[in-house]
């Protein structure tokens, strides 16, 4: 390999959300963190290259990106998924989350329904409270091979009852690891179309699939669909604040870009545009590398609970680096589940419960980090339950 993922770079005393927060969230010091979804790998040397000489220039003034960033972006999308897009179909936001509020305040009045499959990423939620809409759960099914499947009959009947009117797809999904097939996104579609239902993919996870599965962007099943995308995760990019949104339906994407100027955000953060330009242009390499190294620390967890730790079952993961655990063979309460991860295990994972009522159970690994660092958690955890 080119580039060294084992080396551990120390990132405590750094402002860090996911090292530095600990008495903040309740949480006592020294605990390993392996919870919120930033990995423990700097980004990649060319792109960091890059934004030290947009550092160098001293000026960070207003920025509007031209066409190199455009022409990035599409290229990343139409060589990677075959999803080709024009510039005049990317709007940039600060960020994914920031897209989704917007665009449920732009399609839909207060106190309509939005449907969402749980367990999911907890933001998704807010979006929908937070903003008086209806909130709609179509629960995943957990099968018996321990993968999740989707609900149909109750993802069409919800939407019946509820009369729903926006979809919040997590493609592939978070927590449960997922990546959907193209035959259950056109049965998804089928139904939306079918109910006049609009579908907005968060589909910032897609540069993390495994071996034997594909990504298929929402975009190429439903041209009106809205995909929203980020470099942040793929390249550890988010508190620079930059992600794209693709809107080829002009009608959808004025209004949205109108709901989105009402907030004051018309130029976004200089050093993001650039690093973001930067990943999609230069970042290949050293993503697939990252990639066949991700690959090998699922199969050292995966054959680690199967040694050490079989009571505790890894949902076998298509896409992510986001591990979902499940230690439901302990029969804990979720109370006492937390406390055993927390305090006997000294570790600082997320908890299955916030990501909706149906991961309980569960617990949430980030497992972008050092081989190192991957090893002290798998042995603080045979410590504790087994």
């Amino acid at each position: 390999m080119d580039y060294n993922f084992d080396k551990i770079t120390n990132r405590y005393g750094t402002n860090s959300f996911k090292y530095d927060t600990a008495r903040q969230k309740g949480k006592p010091d020294g605990l390993l963190p392996m919870w919120v979804a930033d990995m423990d790998f700097p980004v990649p040397p060319e792109v960091l290259e890059d934004i030290q000489k947009a550092v160098e220039h001293g000026i960070f003034g207003y920025t509007e990106p031209n066409d190199d960033y455009y022409n990035a972006v599409a290229g990343w999308f139409g060589s990677r998924f075959g999803y080709h897009i024009t510039r005049r179909e990317i709007v940039k936001t600060p960020g994914i989350v920031f897209a989704l509020a917007h665009i449920v305040r732009a399609f839909t009045k207060p106190g309509e329904a939005v449907i969402i499959q749980t367990p999911v990423y907890y933001p998704f939620y807010d979006v929908i409270l937070d903003n008086g809409r209806e909130l709609v759960k179509n629960p995943l099914i957990y099968n018996e091979n321990k993968r999740y499947e989707i609900d149909f009959r109750d993802f069409e009947e919800k939407i019946t009852r509820h009369n729903v009117k926006l979809f919040i797809l997590c493609s592939p999904h978070n927590p449960v690891g997922r990546v959907w097939t193209r035959d259950e996104l056109v049965q998804l579609n089928n139904i939306c179309v079918k109910h006049g239902v609009m579908v907005v993919s968060d589909e910032i996870h897609c540069d993390f699939i495994w071996q034997g599965h594909t990504h298929t962007c929402f975009g190429l099943i439903n041209e009106d669909a809205i995909t929203a995308t980020a470099p942040s995760k793929t390249f550890n990019l988010a508190g620079l604040q930059a992600s794209n949104v693709f809107v080829k339906n002009p009608e959808l994407r004025r209004k949205l870009i109108d709901e989105i100027d009402r907030s004051g955000y018309g130029h976004l953060n200089t050093l993001g545009l650039a690093a973001c330009q930067s990943a999609y242009a230069k970042g290949g390499k050293w993503l697939d590398e990252l990639k066949a190294y991700l690959e090998g620390s699922i199969r050292l967890v995966r054959d680690f609970l199967a040694e050490q730790l079989p009571n505790v079952s890894l949902t076998e993961t298509e896409s992510t680096y986001l591990l979902w655990l499940d230690f439901s063979g302990y029969s804990l309460s979720q109370e006492e589940l937390d406390r055993r991860i927390t305090y006997g295990a000294g570790l600082w994972l997320s908890s299955g419960t916030s990501f909706g009522e149906e991961g309980k159970g569960f617990q949430r690994m980030n497992i972008a980090c050092p081989k190192s660092v991957l090893l002290e958690a798998l042995s603080k955890l045979s410590t504790e339950f087994a």
